[in-house]
């Protein structure tokens, strides 16, 4: 028949039914050639559908045209098909698998009659149609969901590279976009890693999966394992293959565990907190302020460092507010070096377990990084207090390089696991550290390359400090506050000492007109600034006795 009889076919309705414009219109939007499997599986309804309906459309073109049927064809149904396909099966060891593939005269009519009236998928049973739940295992070796960034979406074919279905095939044609999946990552890592939804139901070829959470504390194999009320489960049954299905109790009880080590922050208010705000608290000027966010933000490491009492550490939580536009502190994390911090604390290593023996743990960077990840759209600190204390080329190792700027978002992998693991662009390492510690050696080369060094100084002669001083309407503490910044002219001076010695604002601060007593700044100068002159001056006690006879004459 000419492509215009098929045309004059398509338009009789007594011919070709609504049933077999879906089939044809789904046909030729999958590409003209394709399986009943495949049709049902991307368009919706069942293979029979295609194939009853098929066979019933070829006797009615039949009937009405006369074509001749070719001969010797193998079953009742299978006859008809001829006279709409051409076709082969799929693979010589698959026998099941036919594809068919439209007749030229009849994709060409196809082409010239309006089909936008017709369904392209089957409608939905019901939409609102509770979600379905599954198992998908990851082959870190090829491909794995901690490389994936949430909202990233993974294909997944349902043919293997020779071209076999997968295991557990009919899986992959159940599950629906919307259904909720428990990301593991197979041998060696062995970890429930993630929270996916499946993102598109299958298109006959491939299923998509979009990551929705990375878990900062994975869950274990062994863990799970443990479990009775996991024992049915269906790939603890028969592990072989990718994509299992799990009941609504099995995903519940999984998530059960995973909140458990992951839990979810219920949303409260939050006051904001801005540039003016950080102003009035830390006394920096706001050329300094400008300075320091630009510094930040461009190179994403930055080192406070200062005398003692600058409010190195006031200033660090202070500035993540004000980057965050609110105070809050689910977005920061601190914590601090010393001499026998490791690795293993800070990314990942092996601690010992209840059994006697050792499981691999995440840090508190690694975990503060999934966390981070799982919302892109904020910013994350991740505040170190005496920084250079630590042995920093063990603590950070790998991460050297994963922490510079240009290497955000970079995948390496871990050399505990084997698992891509990557800094996101939205956390920011703020470090601290004192400058007159003298028992400190010099901070790591390698690392100095990848932090920028901000001087923080006392904030006597700032506005925010004045405005505070004269809140306080206290003479006395003005006369001590004015020997103060005499004592740090001479420190200054000092060859031995400089700037980096200096006493700090924040040993002056905190204060209101009731609490700020002779008593407290007796304390202050007996109980803080006498002892670090001395530990300064250790060599000349005069200068100590002199100090001590100026600061002590305030209060006469």
């Amino acid at each position: 028949m000419t492509a215009q009889d098929w045309v004059t076919l398509l338009q009789d309705k007594t011919v070709f039914n609504e049933h077999c414009l879906q089939i044809m219109k789904r046909i030729k939007d999958y590409g003209g050639e394709v399986s009943c499997t495949q049709l049902s599986a991307k368009y919706g309804e069942s293979k029979n559908f295609y194939n009853a309906n098929s066979s019933a459309l070829a006797r009615r073109v039949s009937e009405k045209t006369d074509c001749v049927l070719p001969p010797n064809r193998d079953s009742r149904d299978s006859k008809w098909w001829p006279i709409l396909y051409v076709g082969k099966y799929a693979s010589k060891q698959a026998k099941s698998e036919y594809i068919w593939k439209l007749r030229d005269p009849l994709s060409k009519a196809l082409d010239q009659i309006d089909l936008s009236g017709v369904d392209l998928f089957a409608a939905s049973d019901d939409e609102n149609a509770e979600p379905s739940y599954w198992w998908m295992n990851a082959n870190p070796k090829i491909w794995s969901f901690s490389e994936l960034s949430v909202g990233e979406v993974e294909a997944y074919t349902l043919y293997n590279e020779n071209g076999h279905k997968r295991r557990i095939f009919q899986n992959f044609i159940d599950a629906k976009a919307g259904d909720l999946v428990i990301g593991y990552e197979a041998n060696p890592v062995k970890q429930i890693v993630a929270l996916v939804r499946v993102k598109e139901e299958n298109d006959g070829k491939k299923i998509f999966f979009e990551k929705t959470e990375g878990l900062s504390s994975p869950i274990d194999y062994q863990t799970l394992k443990a479990c009775p009320e996991l024992k049915d489960m269906e790939f603890f049954r028969n592990p072989n293959g990718s994509f299992f299905k799990l009941t609504q109790d099995e995903y519940e009880f999984i998530l059960d565990m995973i909140r458990e080590e992951n839990p979810l922050k219920m949303g409260v208010s939050i006051p904001s907190y801005t540039k003016k705000d950080f102003l009035s608290e830390v006394y920096l000027s706001e050329s300094q302020y400008d300075c320091l966010v630009d510094v930040l933000l461009n190179k994403k490491n930055i080192i406070l460092q200062g005398a003692p009492g600058v409010g190195k550490t006031f200033c660090a939580n202070r500035l993540a507010y004000s980057l965050m536009g609110e105070k809050n502190d689910r977005q920061i994390e601190f914590i601090q070096f010393h001499q026998n911090y490791s690795y293993e604390d800070f990314m990942m290593g092996y601690k010992p377990n209840e059994s006697g023996g050792f499981s691999l743990k995440t840090g508190v960077f690694y975990r503060f990084c999934q966390k981070a990840a799982n919302q892109p759209d904020k910013k994350f600190f991740f505040i170190i207090d005496e920084i250079n204390r630590g042995n920093l080329s063990r603590i950070f190792g790998e991460l050297l390089m994963l922490i510079e700027s240009d290497y955000r978002g970079k995948k390496a992998t871990l050399a505990y696991n084997g698992m891509a693991f990557t800094v996101p662009e939205n956390l920011y390492l703020i470090g601290m550290m004192n400058t007159a510690d003298r028992s400190l050696a010099m901070i790591d080369y390698a690392l100095r390359r990848r932090f920028s060094f901000f001087e923080l100084e006392p904030g006597f002669e700032t506005r925010g400090f004045s405005d505070y001083k004269d809140n306080l309407e206290n003479e006395r503490f003005n006369a001590l506050i004015s020997k103060i910044v005499e004592l740090n002219e001479e420190i200054r001076r000092d060859p031995s000492l400089g700037k980096g010695f200096c006493i700090g604002h924040s040993y002056f601060c905190g204060r209101g007109k009731d609490t700020c007593t002779e008593r407290w700044m007796r304390a202050v100068v007996d109980y803080d600034i006498l002892p670090m002159l001395s530990e300064y001056w250790f060599d000349d006690d005069d200068k100590v006795q002199r100090w001590d006879h100026i600061l002590h004459g305030v209060f006469q």
